[in-house]
């Protein structure tokens, strides 16, 4: 059996890969709307890729079923 590997972005990452500023992205973790980051060290954290990547299919699943719902109407 395969053990999963996690990979960590830094926030320089998660801001690109998002598009989201550091401001938004902490405000959305307070609201619990973005992946809460892993501390990695007593003064660095990340966030695991996997979660940044759902993230991101849900905002996209969001988006194609607005579309569809307008479509429908």
């Amino acid at each position: 059996m395969k053990q999963a590997t996690h990979r960590i972005l830094r926030l320089a990452d998660v801001q690109r890969v998002t598009g989201l500023r550091h401001s938004a992205l902490y405000e959305a973790i307070a609201r619990g709307q973005f992946p809460k980051q892993v501390r990695l060290t007593a003064k660095a954290v990340g966030w695991v890729e996997s979660e940044v990547d759902d993230w991101l299919a849900a905002r996209i699943a969001e988006r194609d079923g607005a579309v569809k719902r307008s479509e429908v109407s």
